[in-house]
């Protein structure tokens, strides 16, 4: 009988993180692909710079998709904004570093963010498709 309140508290204790367990909401079934976004280009005065807005393909990971979009003034990149990403923490805590990483480097050459690999990997295919469809 005295074993029996310990045994009971702690197979309470061990059963709650299991009844606290929410699955991802990220699936692995694949979607229909949504269309693909064209380039768009801002023609300028003569003097300033050419801006084109190029979005990258969507990558399929088996967190959710990854696409991005890349801004170029001429041949820099200015701006790469998310046009879908994973709905996790490590994915929202990624992205920023992602992007600062990009416009430091101005290539897909940017490092794996720790604890986001999967989003780190679709991000650099998505961002290396639309420097490819920019010809950069």
């Amino acid at each position: 009988m005295k074993r029996a309140l310990p045994v009971l508290v702690l197979t309470v204790a061990a059963l709650i993180p299991v009844w606290r367990y929410a699955p991802s909401t990220g699936t692995t079934t694949e979607a229909a692909a949504p269309a693909p976004v064209p380039s768009v280009s801002t023609p300028s005065s003569s003097a300033g710079p050419l801006v084109q807005v190029v979005a990258g393909s969507t990558v399929a990971t088996d967190k959710g998709p990854v696409q991005v979009e890349v801004t170029f003034e001429d041949d820099t990149i200015t701006a790469v904004r998310m046009l879908q990403q994973p709905h996790h923490p490590q994915t929202t805590d990624a992205v920023p570093v992602l992007i600062e990483e990009t416009l430091e480097a101005q290539s897909a050459d940017v490092d794996t963010v720790s604890g986001a690999t999967v989003t780190s990997d679709g991000y650099r295919e998505s961002l290396q498709a639309a420097l490819d469809a920019n010809g950069s």
